[in-house]
């Protein structure tokens, strides 16, 4: 073997010995996970070493500083004799946290309530707890907090619930009461009888969800164009009862009566004797014939007679 094969093994040699024997590097701030800090979470160029733990972390969601005198003395017991401080003198661990609050477990109550069927589409529900929570911090592994049991019984305001919170060994047991409401429609201002609603004339404002029934709810879009039955105040609960389609000819008005028989249409001029909206039937009185006939509403100020209700001579 030639003087340069040799020199040429003997650098190799010490490449692979140095590379070998790389010193671990500090890192700096770090965050970590779980409950224990590892030597690959303190360390680059860990090594075998890396899943050795060699500090506790501190809790959940909080910060801690460790001295380089602690970081070499704790790297030391898991047989790190040196290592690149990468000119540091402390570092600060941060345990990841999730934060449990009264948001958190409220969106939970709610979220069991509508999964078991007892708060339904267009139900507002709000939740109140007996008791201030503060909040906490938890570990981000798995799940943040769990609903354990909720007792709450349909149609009641009262419930108590268990949460069990991630990475500890303890539960919190809450109670307090749950309000559901359904946003109903109520008059905007005082209206005279015969109003036809617009949606302006509208407000929607909650309504006990146990009593949304009873009241029978109609939706906005089956009161814009309908007509107040009475004279009604401001801040009354509209129900179906309440409206009715707007009249097309009022009792007493001067109408247009139309009879049409195939290609034949006749108009005569009538009074109503009743009053009816569109697509109703009323009594007119001919004041040609001074007869008084049956005919249908079919526009304002408008009412037909059909062939086969009266024959011309009735008219």
């Amino acid at each position: 073997m030639t003087l340069f094969h040799k020199l040429a093994m003997v650098s190799a040699f010490a490449l692979t010995a140095a590379g070998a024997e790389a010193a671990p590097v500090l890192r700096g701030d770090i965050t970590v996970l779980n409950t224990v800090v590892t030597v690959a979470d303190m360390f680059d160029e860990a090594g075998a070493l890396a899943e050795k733990p060699i500090f506790s972390a501190p809790a959940p969601g909080t910060t801690g500083t460790v001295d380089l005198a602690s970081i070499r003395a704790a790297a030391a017991r898991v047989g790190i004799v040196s290592f690149e401080a990468n000119g540091l003198s402390a570092i600060n661990v941060t345990r990841a946290g999730a934060t449990v609050d009264e948001r958190t477990l409220t969106g939970l109550i709610l979220s069991d309530l509508s999964g078991r069927g007892l708060m339904g589409p267009g139900v507002n529900a709000t939740v109140r707890f007996s008791r201030f929570i503060d909040p906490v911090q938890v570990a981000t592994s798995g799940v943040a907090v769990r609903l354990d049991q909720l007792r709450y019984a349909s149609g009641g305001r009262d419930f108590t619930a268990r949460f069990v919170l991630a990475g500890q060994n303890r539960v919190l047991d809450l109670s307090g009461t749950i309000d559901m409401t359904v946003d109903m429609p109520h008059l905007a201002a005082n209206m005279p009888a015969g109003t036809i609603l617009l949606p302006e004339h509208v407000v929607m404002r909650p309504v006990p969800a146990s009593q949304a029934d009873a009241f029978g709810y109609v939706p906005l879009d089956q009161l814009v164009g309908m007509s107040l039955n009475r004279q009604s105040r401001e801040g009354m609960l509209l129900r179906a009862s309440d409206i009715s389609p707007p009249l097309a000819v009022s009792k007493n008005e001067l109408v247009t009566i139309i009879y049409r028989r195939g290609p034949m249409t006749l108009t005569v001029k009538g009074q109503a004797i009743t009053s009816a909206s569109r697509g109703a039937g009323l009594q007119v009185l001919n004041l040609a014939s001074k007869r008084v006939i049956t005919a249908t509403a079919v526009a304002p100020g408008t009412v037909e007679v059909t062939s086969g209700s009266v024959s011309l001579a009735g008219l």
